[in-house]
């Protein structure tokens, strides 16, 4: 696990570039800003909501947009799979997609609506864009949920699996302990935490990983283990806050998914997370692994398509 944090990431996928659309469509990294910003102001869950978004299309097929397709009576797509099925923000993306094919009409992919909204929500509150989006990407016209499935990373997850997991898509361990830190803001659903607080090894007993006075506070929230309904915030007192607070908590044992606490089982990711104490280490890695992300099995060129409407397949 090489730990760089200054430097930022070099070199290009193929396709991809910083302002793809400044001769083709001037205005439209502007018009992604101004929408998503106007929607944060009045929404602010919603920056967790699409940087979520962002990520689990990317796990499946690529960031292709895939995520956005409605199932048909012939398909049953991304959107329905169990990760999936708490994901929200499509509105937005679809007002975006509105205003673009407005301004210029089957120019800008509802892939790269997606990365550039994530980047978009969580900078709203620094009133500036904390990390650069390449853009150029086209999208994808499959969407299954077998395969949102089999390669969104659980939050039942150990270390090995999510190693794993993340190398199946040319990311490393250092991008999987710095991307968790999107858990610094949100929610999670008790269904996907709750078996730690109630029946951990399948005898009615906790996570003892878990730290105690937490694991209180969860049971409080979420009455039992078929709780499917309530949700509670993943990083207490700074869930809107997008910071490094969630590598604090972390060593706190304050981690809420067996995934969260995964990482500290390895000594190096665990030593990878003392670093992230450190604000700028955190900022300045995540805009490297976020970039990184964001061009994972990205069709570009003459692969794809630009779908017109992002829920539909042309």
């Amino acid at each position: 696990m090489v730990v760089t944090f200054g430097s930022s990431v070099k070199g290009q996928v193929g396709g991809l570039e910083q302002n793809f659309y400044k001769k083709t469509c001037s205005k439209a990294e502007q018009i992604v800003q101004n929408i998503t910003w106007n929607n944060v102001a009045k929404n602010s869950e919603l920056p967790a909501k699409l940087l979520r978004m962002f990520f689990h299309d990317c796990f499946v097929r690529g960031c292709d947009a895939s995520v956005l397709i409605d199932s048909t009576a012939n398909n049953t797509a991304e959107k329905a799979a169990i990760p999936n099925q708490s994901l929200a923000g499509f509105d937005v993306i679809d007002e975006v997609k509105t205003a673009l094919e407005q301004a210029c009409p089957g120019i800008v992919s509802c892939a790269d609506i997606v990365a550039l909204a994530a980047r978009d929500s969580v900078s709203f509150q620094f009133n500036e864009s904390i990390w650069e989006v390449e853009t150029g990407r086209r999208d994808g016209n499959i969407s299954s949920d077998s395969e949102a499935l089999a390669n969104i990373p659980s939050p039942f997850s150990n270390f090995t699996t999510l190693v794993q997991s993340f190398a199946n898509k040319s990311l490393n361990a250092q991008d999987l302990v710095v991307l968790s830190g999107a858990h610094t803001i949100g929610v999670g659903h008790c269904n996907f935490f709750s078996n730690r607080l109630y029946n951990f090894t399948g005898k009615g007993d906790a996570d003892p990983s878990l730290n105690a006075t937490y694991a209180e506070t969860l049971k409080a929230q979420c009455k039992s283990q078929s709780d499917t309904t309530t949700t509670v915030a993943m990083d207490p007192g700074s869930s809107l806050t997008f910071d490094n607070n969630y590598f604090v908590i972390l060593k706190q044992n304050q981690g809420m998914f067996q995934s969260d606490a995964a990482l500290l089982t390895n000594g190096r990711a665990s030593n990878l997370v003392d670093k992230l104490h450190n604000s700028k280490n955190f900022f300045n890695a995540f805009k490297n692994s976020i970039k990184r992300m964001g061009q994972i099995e990205v069709l570009t060129g003459t692969n794809g398509v630009i779908r017109k409407k992002c829920s539909v397949v042309n």
